[in-house]
């Protein structure tokens, strides 16, 4: 690994070994794997991999935690349709604003803001901090094929989209895809693998699958499962501001992972996600 990859795996190793948010599988979750995902786009296929839902038990006393809360209050805040404008209304600001406030508390984000500014990155001052998150996630910005700003790096990340009303894209959070799976929104059709990839585990923490929502398809997303809000938002602040490189690779507890993380005019999060390239189990 590169010297700078080996750096920013030992945040994340910190970021980890802090999260105290974080479900225990098995014990506050379940998921069931069921079978592989087939290579077809579309909807109503027979290539179904699993019959049955992702999730079978979440703990749901969980979302009562602080950041759980705040983060669940800003879900339905989104058209998810992109290329239809977003009007944020001034109590969604203030629920943008209220999650942050939760999350910059966390130890999690905490160890991020200290390292972000040794590196000059961000600012000291905590209410600039808390702009500077504002600014990267929460700020309006015109996706591809749009002339109005349709999207932001929290819709697209933890909310998800649809494109063309077909086509999912972005949606990379676990709790929004088990409150939509919950709702009778989300068919998930199995789990993805390819040749180099490891073969998933219903007890680890990452998970590359397929599903359909509402009427889109997402053929294959990648997401974290059991993490709190408050890990992914500095794990992916960190390598957005560290690493002017749109993928990095990094290597923390079991997992060897690269995360992918797309700028938007280097102003915005245009997606961030992570891809498990393999499982180091002793």
């Amino acid at each position: 690994m590169i010297e700078s990859d080996r750096e920013l795996s030992a945040m994340v190793q910190e970021l980890w070994d802090n999260d105290v948010n974080r479900l225990k599988p098995g014990k506050d979750y379940r998921i069931s794997l069921q079978g592989k995902a087939g290579d077809s786009m579309a909807i109503n296929d027979n290539n179904d991999g699993a019959g049955y839902p992702l999730f079978t038990f979440v703990d749901e006393n969980i979302f009562k935690k602080e950041t759980f809360l705040a983060f669940i209050s800003l879900l339905d805040n989104y058209e998810s349709d992109a290329g239809e404008p977003e009007i944020v209304t001034p109590e969604e600001v203030a629920e943008n604003h209220k999650f942050l406030d939760s999350i910059i508390q966390t130890p999690t984000m905490k160890i991020a803001h200290k390292y972000l500014v040794e590196k000059h990155l961000s600012p000291a001052d905590k209410t600039a901090f808390k702009e500077q998150l504002y600014r990267i996630w929460f700020e309006l910005y015109a996706r591809r094929g749009s002339s109005r700003p349709d999207s932001s790096g929290f819709e697209h990340v933890f909310v998800g989209e649809t494109r063309g009303g077909r086509t999912v894209i972005g949606f990379h959070n676990w709790i929004q895809l088990y409150l939509q799976e919950k709702l009778g929104h989300i068919d998930y059709k199995g789990y993805s693998v390819n040749a180099n990839s490891p073969q998933p585990d219903e007890n680890k923490h990452i998970l590359a699958l397929q599903f359909s929502w509402k009427n889109g398809i997402k053929p294959k997303g990648s997401i974290f499962i059991g993490v709190s809000p408050e890990f992914e938002f500095a794990l992916y602040t960190l390598c957005f501001l560290t690493s002017p490189n749109e993928r990095v690779k990094v290597q923390f507890s079991f997992y060897d992972v690269e995360i992918v993380c797309h700028h938007y005019n280097q102003k915005h999060i245009g997606t961030t996600y992570p891809v498990l390239l393999n499982l180091n189990v002793f």
